[in-house]
C-alpha cells in the first residue's frame, strides 16, 4: 500500500530538481586567448630549422622568446586513425605548410576540431624532424619528444575560429617533401585490383598499420594509403569503385616513403563505377631461355657518361633532363662490364621520365620467345622502373606517350629492399601469348626530390626463341 506514495514522492522530487526540461550544460565556448607575442609564420621556423641543420644540428630548441605560430587543424583522432598529434597547416586553403605536433595526450578531437585555429607558444618547444617530417615538441636529447599533458595548455591556444578545410589536389607525379603535413586531395583515383577486397587494416599480415596501394588514374603512379590497426574503421572494405579522397600526406614510420592518411572513411568518396586498370600481359615465365637469338644488348661498345645509342634503341626523354646513360664501375655497386643506368638525382627535376625503347622486335616469324635482361639499382626510393611492351607503337618519338604500352608483369625488376651491389636476373620471361610487330620498354618515372632520386641499372637485354 506504500508504493504509490513512494512513486508520487520520486515524482515530486525529479520535477522540484529540472523544471520544462531546462537542463544545465556545461560552458564549452571557446573565448579567443590572449597573445602576448608575435605571431610568426611556420615558413619562419622552418628556415630556422634549416640553419640549424646547415650548422649541423638536427634540431632547434626556442628560448627566451615570446613568438608563436598558427595554423588550422587538419588531423583527427576521433576515428582513432591519428594518436597523440595534431597536424595544424597555415591556411584552410592553399597553404603551403604544416607541422605536426606531438603530444602525450588523447583523446584529443574534443578539444581541436577540424579546421579550429590554434596559436603554440614556441618558449620552450624544438623543433626538428620526425618520421620524416617537420614536428615540434619538446627537447628528447638530440630529437623531438611529446610535450607532456601537464604543458598542453602552456603551449597550445585555442582560438574561437573554426573554418572549412579546403583540400589542396596534387598529383603524384609531382610529391615532394614540401606537400607533406597538408591536407590534400586526389582526384580520379582508386584502390588496386590486388587491394579491392581487402579491409581497410584488419588482415592477418596487418600488425601496426594496414598499407595499401592508392593509384592515381591521371598519372599512373601510386602512393601507399596507410590506416592504423588501431582505427575504428580497420575493418570496413574498402571501396572497389573509383573517385575523390582527402587526407593528410605524411609518411611512413621510417621517414623514407610518402604515405596517404584519412581522417575517417567518409573521406574515401569512391562511387565512380569505372576503373581505370591498364590491361596487363602475362605469358607467365619459363625455365630456360632460347638458344636463337632475335636481339640482344650487353651495353659494351657504348661510351661511358654518353646516353645510350645504337643498335636501335630509341632513348627518349619525355620529362626532366635524364635519360639512360652508359655507365661503368668497379666499385660496391659494379657494373656488368659497361651497363645502362639511369638516375634523377641532383638533376632539380619535378619529375623525370625517361624510355629505353628496344628496336621492333617481329614476333610471328618464330615461335616460343623469350624476353631476359638484369638490372640493380643505387637505392631505388621512391622511384619506378617499368617494363612495357606495345604493338601499335609507329617508332616515333613523339607518339610515344599517346602509344597504349602494357606492363609485362612477369618480369622482375630490382625493388628498393633489394640489395644495392648485387645484379638480379629478370626470369625467363614468356613473349608467346604475344603476335605481331612489337617494342619493348623500360620506363623510368622519379624526380629531383630526395624520397623520387633513386637511380636503376640494366644489362645483359636479350630476346630469343627455342
Amino acid at each position: 500500500m506504500k508504493a504509490p506514495f513512494f512513486f508520487t514522492l520520486i515524482a515530486v522530487l525529479l520535477t522540484s530538481c529540472v523544471q520544462n526540461d531546462d537542463f544545465t550544460l556545461p560552458n564549452t565556448t571557446v573565448q579567443n586567448p590572449t597573445i602576448n607575442g608575435d605571431i610568426v609564420s611556420i615558413n619562419a621556423i622552418a628556415g630556422v630549422l634549416a640553419q640549424a641543420n646547415a650548422n649541423g644540428n638536427t634540431t632547434h630548441t626556442f628560448e627566451n622568446t615570446n613568438q608563436y605560430i598558427s595554423g588550422y587543424v587538419i588531423s583527427t583522432d576521433e576515428a582513432g586513425n591519428f594518436f597523440e598529434e595534431i597536424l595544424i597547416q597555415d591556411a584552410l586553403e592553399n597553404p603551403t605548410i604544416g607541422i605536426k605536433i606531438i603530444i602525450d595526450s588523447n583523446p584529443l578531437f574534443t578539444k581541436y576540431e577540424l579546421g579550429r585555429r590554434l596559436f603554440i607558444k614556441l618558449d620552450g618547444l624544438t623543433i626538428g624532424t620526425t618520421n620524416g617530417v617537420f614536428t615540434i615538441g619538446v627537447a628528447q636529447g638530440t630529437t623531438v619528444g611529446q610535450i607532456p599533458a601537464t604543458f598542453e595548455t602552456r603551449f597550445i591556444k585555442r582560438s574561437s575560429e573554426i573554418g572549412v578545410l579546403i583540400p589542396k589536389i596534387i598529383n603524384l607525379d609531382q610529391l615532394n617533401d614540401g606537400l607533406t603535413n597538408l591536407y590534400v586531395g586526389l582526384e580520379n583515383a582508386q584502390f588496386a585490383n590486388s587491394d579491392i577486397s581487402k579491409t581497410y587494416a584488419s588482415e592477418a599480415t596487418d600488425q601496426f598499420d594496414g598499407e595499401r596501394t592508392l593509384e592515381s588514374c591521371d598519372s599512373n603512379l601510386s602512393i601507399v594509403f596507410s590506416t592504423s590497426t588501431f582505427s575504428d574503421f580497420k575493418s570496413l572494405t574498402l571501396p572497389s569503385q573509383q573517385g575523390t579522397i582527402k587526407g593528410v600526406l605524411t609518411k611512413n614510420f621510417f621517414g623514407d616513403v610518402f604515405n596517404f592518411v584519412v581522417n575517417s572513411p567518409a573521406d574515401v568518396n569512391f562511387n565512380d563505377s569505372g576503373r581505370c586498370d591498364v590491361k596487363i600481359i602475362d605469358c607467365g615465365l619459363k625455365n630456360n631461355q632460347g638458344a636463337n637469338i632475335i636481339f640482344t644488348e650487353n651495353f659494351q661498345t657504348q661510351s661511358t657518361n654518353q646516353l645510350i645509342s645504337g643498335n636501335g634503341w630509341t632513348n627518349f626523354i619525355q620529362e626532366g633532363t635524364e635519360g639512360f646513360e652508359a655507365f661503368s664501375s668497379n666499385g660496391a655497386n659494379a657494373s656488368l662490364g659497361i651497363s645502362a643506368r639511369v638516375s634523377s638525382r641532383n638533376s632539380g627535376d619535378l619529375r623525370s621520365i625517361a624510355w629505353l625503347i628496344s628496336p621492333q622486335i617481329n614476333l610471328e616469324t618464330q615461335n616460343n620467345e623469350t624476353f631476359h635482361f638484369m638490372s640493380s639499382n643505387s637505392f631505388a626510393d621512391g622511384s619506378h622502373l617499368d617494363v612495357l611492351i606495345s604493338t601499335n607503337w609507329d617508332g616515333n618519338e613523339a607518339t610515344i606517350a599517346a602509344a597504349t604500352w602494357r606492363p609485362l608483369t612477369s618480369a622482375f625488376v630490382v625493388g628498393d629492399n633489394d640489395f644495392f651491389g648485387d645484379w638480379f636476373p629478370s626470369g625467363n620471361i614468356d613473349l608467346s601469348c604475344i603476335s605481331g610487330l612489337v617494342h619493348i620498354a623500360f620506363r623510368y618515372t622519379g624526380n629531383g626530390d630526395s624520397s623520387f632520386d633513386g637511380t636503376y641499372e640494366l644489362d645483359e637485354i636479350t630476346i630469343d626463341y627455342e
